[in-house]
């Protein structure tokens, strides 16, 4: 029986049925003595692995790109896209895709190593990881998916036992990245600038098999295409902004046409409210703080209907107005869903006209008192008013006496809303303290307990366990702001 077998992979490489402008076939570059430092068994067994064999030697030697699988041709993805406003060719460039795990239930995900190697994209660089943006992008990502959010997910991070030069020397390490596919908006991009129509057209096809089938019949199924890429993004920038995440680097090669969070750089939680909030370190101009993330969002997928017009009709200036009516949809879809969040994060089960002014008035009043995101609304949901930073102002009584005349007026019980409160508004996120302890814990001392708790408490958010109730303290007053890096 071989490995392959044994571990169970079902590999397929169905993007290789597109022409090869699109990728270059890739090999890892095998690392010295690969050693598991962090796996996630539930993962594996969601997509049909054997967990307990991928943890053995063999199993390891894939997850650090010693071993490829048999029957699977490893890739790596062309794409290009706007960074910071500005575009450029770019593609895998320290990532190499194993396959598509076809799961016992039929689904198809990406399974990609990151921090693999050079490869044809690797624009200079090395193509390495180190451990602790690893071991970030495998705590951030999972507690994305245990509060809801659509995203990639981390099955390992396997540690190559060579260092890597940055600005000093630090342990290597490989991400074993899971995902409904790594197609982007500057996948379309890179065809459109580079390749033809009929790539383009082949391109669209694939990604409608993919990710859209119910509008494979469609007659104007590449404007359905495009209405369906909106909707998922406008819901998906509508559930960052109702936990206070900030993705930090909102490049276009960095939002993915299935509506999956990916990219997790310089990403970061908001404590204290404030719209202004910006972590990463190169966005000295602020274009990706917290406030901008919904209309960037708009900014990026005009960017992507750019690429679809001549599909969209052979007419441009009709197609052109076709693109733009549906990207104008993207305000009122986001405002909805976010409203939709919203209400439940105070639990209202009705909708009144005055909800908005009510929502805005509770964030002016966070805003102005410094008031922690999370926290504020962790205190309503336990009817804890005297828990918050505005308690006793003038102005937060008065906003809570409103509230709870709300609540007063919709016939559903109170303590059915906070039933709702409790499964919209997150016991604990990871803090940005939090998840610098863990790192620092395993990459300074090899000690993963610390990660490992942290990752229980995140892997239920909205559990209100006794446990979660450390997590939930925010960090010593600092006169420093938290600062994020890209860990490229």
């Amino acid at each position: 029986m071989t490995h392959t077998q044994e571990i169970r992979w079902n590999l397929d490489n169905s993007y290789t049925s597109l022409p090869e402008f699109f990728y270059k076939k890739t090999e890892p570059t095998p690392v010295a003595s690969p050693e598991l430092v962090i796996f996630n068994n539930s993962l594996a067994k969601a997509l049909g692995l054997d967990a307990e064999k991928l943890q053995s030697e063999d199993g390891v030697e894939i997850l650090a790109g010693n071993q490829i699988p048999e029957g699977t041709a490893t890739i790596s993805q062309a794409y290009g896209g706007h960074q910071f406003g500005n575009f450029t060719m770019l593609g895998d460039g320290r990532a190499v895709l194993l396959g598509e795990q076809v799961t016992p239930s039929g689904e198809r995900f990406d399974i990609q190593l990151k921090g693999s190697g050079r490869t044809p994209f690797s624009r200079g660089g090395d193509g390495r990881g180190t451990l602790g943006p690893m071991l970030r992008e495998y705590i951030i990502s999972e507690a994305m998916h245990g509060l809801g959010i659509p995203t990639n997910r981390s099955l390992s991070v396997v540690k190559t036992g060579e260092p890597v030069m940055r600005e000093t020397e630090l342990p290597g390490a490989i991400l074993t990245r899971v995902s409904a596919s790594h197609l982007r908006i500057g996948t379309f991009e890179y065809t459109a600038n580079w390749g033809t129509e009929e790539d383009l057209r082949k391109l669209a096809d694939y990604v409608i098999q993919r990710h859209f089938p119910n509008i494979e019949d469609n007659e104007d199924r590449y404007l359905a295409f495009y209405q369906e890429v909106v909707k998922r993004q406008a819901a998906l920038v509508a559930k960052w902004q109702l936990v206070g995440f900030i993705h930090g680097v909102m490049n276009t090669d960095n939002m993915t046409i299935s509506g999956e969070t990916i990219d997790y750089g310089p990403c970061a939680f908001m404590d204290e409210y404030d719209p202004a909030t910006v972590f990463s370190s190169i966005d000295v101009q602020g274009r990706y703080a917290y406030r901008n993330q919904p209309p960037i969002g708009q900014w990026n997928l005009a960017r992507f209907a750019e690429t679809l017009l001549p599909l969209i009709h052979e007419q441009q200036d009709h197609a052109v107005e076709l693109a733009q009516e549906a990207l104008t949809g993207y305000e009122d879809l986001y405002r909805h869903y976010w409203l939709e969040g919203m209400r439940k994060k105070l639990g209202l089960q009705t909708e009144e006209d005055q909800d908005e002014p009510l929502i805005e008035d509770l964030l002016g009043i966070m805003e102005k008192h410094r008031a922690d995101y999370t926290n504020t609304f962790r205190a309503l949901t336990l009817d804890k008013p005297e828990e918050t930073a505005m308690n006793g102002t003038t102005e937060f009584t008065h906003w809570y006496e409103q509230w709870q005349a709300r609540l007063d007026r919709q016939e559903q019980s109170k303590t059915s809303s906070y039933q709702l409160m409790k499964q919209s508004n997150p016991s604990v996120i990871p803090r940005n303290h939090r998840v610098e302890e863990a790192l620092e814990a395993a990459v300074e001392k090899g000690d993963y307990s610390v990660m490992k708790r942290l990752m229980d408490v995140l892997s239920d958010p909205y559990a209100y366990l006794p446990e979660q109730e450390e997590y939930s303290t925010l960090p010593e007053p600092s006169n420093r702001p938290y600062r994020t890096f890209c860990g490229t």
